[in-house]
């Protein structure tokens, strides 16, 4: 959804964002080579790699626990029209930070946010949930059913 002041709200962004930092930093690389009127840009924060905590909860709802470290990269970046647009991804990649963050920003103009959606970030989820079914498929296929037939007692 977009408010009313033309920005989009956080549930949306996060959204993308996520989609973004599961793209794959080449086919995105491609995307920004081939973007009409690429903007220019400066890095508010170029790209850095640290480590995150990463927590867990037993069953999901249990208590919170420590599961360990994860190494993450994010970066940010203003065009020259002002908007600003930040990426954080897993792991060691500079470059797809930075991209994450130039399409994020991109996403924050209204005048941009459609051609994006449609160009970038839709293909780029259908693409992400097609990989997730592949998964899904081959593990289903190594599936063991199980059963215990029931003892008579004599």
């Amino acid at each position: 959804m977009v408010a009313d002041s033309g920005s989009p709200d956080q549930a949306d962004r996060a959204q993308w964002m996520r989609t973004l930092a599961l793209a794959d930093p080449v086919w995105l690389a491609d995307r920004w080579q081939a973007w009409p009127d690429r903007p220019g840009f400066v890095h508010v924060r170029a790209p850095e790699t640290g480590l995150v905590l990463v927590r867990g909860r037993m069953s999901g709802t249990g208590d919170p626990f420590n599961l360990g470290e994860m190494t993450m990269t994010r970066c940010s970046v203003r065009l020259d029209g002002g908007a600003v647009g930040h990426g954080y991804v897993r792991g060691r990649s500079h470059r797809h930070a930075e991209l994450a963050a130039l399409f994020d920003a991109l996403m924050q103009d209204p005048d941009r946010r459609a051609a994006v959606e449609r160009e970038v970030i839709a293909p780029a989820r259908r693409s992400h949930d097609r990989h997730q079914q592949a998964v899904a498929a081959a593990a289903a296929a190594t599936r063991v059913e199980f059963f215990t037939l029931p003892r008579e007692h004599t």
